[in-house]
C-alpha cells in the first residue's frame, strides 16, 4: 500500500479509533527500538508470517532515516538455501533480552510454543509488542498491544499493519507531518516505480 492509499485510508477512518491507535502503537515501537539501536525481532505464528509488515518497516526505516525500524524476520520454518535475511529461526528468540523488541503478529491463536518463547524473552528483559486478533494470553504478555478482533472491526489486521508501518516512520509533530511526509513518501514511491524490481523478500 503506497503513501497516497494510506492517506486515503486515514481519511476514510477519520472519526474511528484506528488512526490514533495505530499512531500510538507505532510510537511505542519507535520508543522501544530507536534508543536501543534497533534489535527488532518480528515474528508471526506457525500459519502466518508477517512478510508485508517486514517489507514495509524496511521501507519506512530507509525513508525516515531510522534504520532501527528495520526488523529481523523470525520464522517458524527455515528451508535450506534461503537467503540470510530469511534464515532466522525461532531459536533467535532465545537470545532476546534487554535492548531487544519482539513484535508478534498473530491474527489467531499464537500457539503455546510461541507464547512460551515470547514469555522467556520478556523475562530476559525484552520489550514485547503485539498486533493480534484479541488473544488474551498474548495480550497479557505484551507491554503494548493493538488488537483487531476477527470479524468484529471496521477493518482487518493486514490493513492495521499498513497504518502502523506508515506511522512508524513519521517525523515531526502532527501539525507538520502531513504535507512534508506525503511529499517524502511520494518521492520515494516515484523512485521505487522507476527502479528495477526488488529481490524477493
Amino acid at each position: 500500500m503506497d503513501a497516497v492509499r494510506v492517506a486515503l485510508l486515514r481519511e476514510v477512518l477519520a472519526g474511528t479509533q484506528w488512526p490514533g491507535d495505530a499512531r500510538r502503537f507505532a510510537g511505542s515501537l519507535r520508543r522501544s527500538v530507536v534508543p536501543a539501536g534497533g534489535k527488532l525481532l518480528l515474528v508471526g505464528t506457525e500459519g502466518y508470517e508477517p512478510w508485508h509488515l517486514a517489507a514495509h518497516l524496511v521501507d519506512e526505516a530507509a525513508w525516515s532515516g531510522r534504520p532501527e525500524l528495520a526488523p529481523t524476520l523470525v520464522r517458524h520454518r527455515v528451508r535450506s538455501g534461503e537467503p540470510p535475511h530469511l534464515s532466522v529461526g525461532l531459536g533467535r528468540l532465545a537470545a532476546a533480552g534487554r535492548g531487544h523488541t519482539v513484535l508478534v503478529v498473530a491474527p489467531r491463536e499464537p500457539g503455546a510454543g510461541l507464547l512460551e518463547r515470547v514469555h522467556d524473552a520478556r523475562r530476559a528483559g525484552a520489550t514485547v509488542l503485539s498486533l493480534d486478533g484479541g488473544d488474551r494470553d498474548l495480550g497479557a504478555l505484551a507491554h503494548e498491544a493493538l488488537s483487531v478482533p476477527d470479524g468484529g472491526a471496521e477493518l482487518d489486521l493486514d490493513t492495521v499493519q499498513h497504518l502502523v508501518s506508515a506511522a512508524a516512520g513519521e517525523n515531526g509533530p502532527p501539525a507538520q507531518r502531513g504535507s512534508r511526509r506525503l511529499r517524502d513518501r511520494l518521492a520515494g514511491l516515484a523512485d521505487r516505480l522507476t527502479a528495477p524490481p526488488p529481490s524477493r523478500w
